[in-house]
């Protein structure tokens, strides 16, 4: 019996919790929850599409605004790496300006942004770090200038080398001489040693060639220097070129040569030397001689 009364409370309260649930979700419960909701929606829709729109239509103006600096940048005089890190930083300005705009549209405000950024000043600026590094990096190589937009350079640490195409925010991009683009940080740019191959307008070609220690030296020299003399490229009349025994090998004797040319006609240049040098020696019978090593035998 008293299981059964037991078992009646325990149903009867089951019965009340469902029944004030099923109250709860009513039809009418529902409904005025909608109609409650529904402005805030609304106004959140209304919203949302107008920062939607502000967003187009800002896009396009930041698109011409950048086509008329650009123009103004290009009227300049300025150096080209200048004008792409001022064009970047209007890109980044205006980006920022607009992103303000459609935060305002939701009811935030810029010194709410500042903030917060202030709030989480120290953890921002741990995580921006390399960026802030970078940034600052290229600041000094615009004002420094180690290079510019269109110089070869040689990144000493790692052995990046390539013509510079592109000075940004925080990167210098490099062309190298098989159509690969190299990204390199302009923090690391600013603070390790790099080699500038085409600031002078001048360099000088360092070759040399092993002739057998049987050859006449002195015809070897001449025979070299009368190649020099040939060639259109070298600036024999403001440089003279230097023809010498470098050094005395294993199994040759160890020619140098050098001669000033304009940057641009270094490569060019000193392959079409290497060429003729090796013709010229093989027609006077000089010989180049490979490494020899003697070996005896004891029976």
């Amino acid at each position: 019996m008293l299981r059964f009364i037991l078992a009646q409370n325990l149903t009867d309260e089951v019965t009340d919790v469902v029944t004030d649930n099923v109250t709860f979700w009513s039809w009418d419960t529902i409904v005025k929850y909608f109609e409650d909701s529904f402005p805030t929606v609304l106004d959140f829709l209304v919203k949302l599409v107008i920062a939607i729109i502000v967003l187009l239509v800002g896009r396009k103006v930041i698109k011409l605004v950048r086509k008329f600096i650009r123009k103004f940048l290009n009227k300049t005089n300025w150096d080209e790496g200048v004008k792409q890190f001022l064009d970047n930083m209007c890109n980044v300005g205006l980006h920022f300006v607009l992103i303000m705009l459609v935060l305002g549209k939701f009811g935030i405000t810029a010194s709410s942004v500042i903030a917060v950024i202030g709030s989480v000043g120290l953890s921002v600026g741990l995580a921006l770090q390399g960026t802030l590094s970078n940034f600052a990096g290229g600041v000094l190589i615009l004002i420094l200038k180690p290079f510019k937009v269109g110089d070869y350079i040689c990144e000493d640490t790692h052995g990046n080398e390539g013509t510079v195409s592109e000075i940004q925010l925080c990167y210098t991009k490099l062309l190298t001489v098989d159509n690969k683009t190299v990204v390199l940080p302009n923090g690391s740019l600013s603070n390790s040693s790099l080699t500038n191959l085409t600031q002078q307008n001048k360099r000088r070609i360092d070759i040399t060639v092993g002739i057998s220690y049987d050859a006449d030296i002195r015809l070897a020299k001449q025979v070299i220097s009368d190649v020099l003399e040939q060639e259109k490229n070298c600036m024999t009349n403001e440089e003279p070129y230097h023809v010498f025994v470098d050094s005395l090998g294993d199994s040759a004797v160890v020619i140098g040569i050098r001669v000033w040319v304009k940057t641009e006609d270094y490569w060019e240049t000193r392959w079409r030397i290497t060429e003729n040098v090796k013709y010229a020696l093989d027609e006077h019978q000089i010989e180049i001689p490979f490494p020899q090593v003697s070996v005896s035998v004891k029976s």
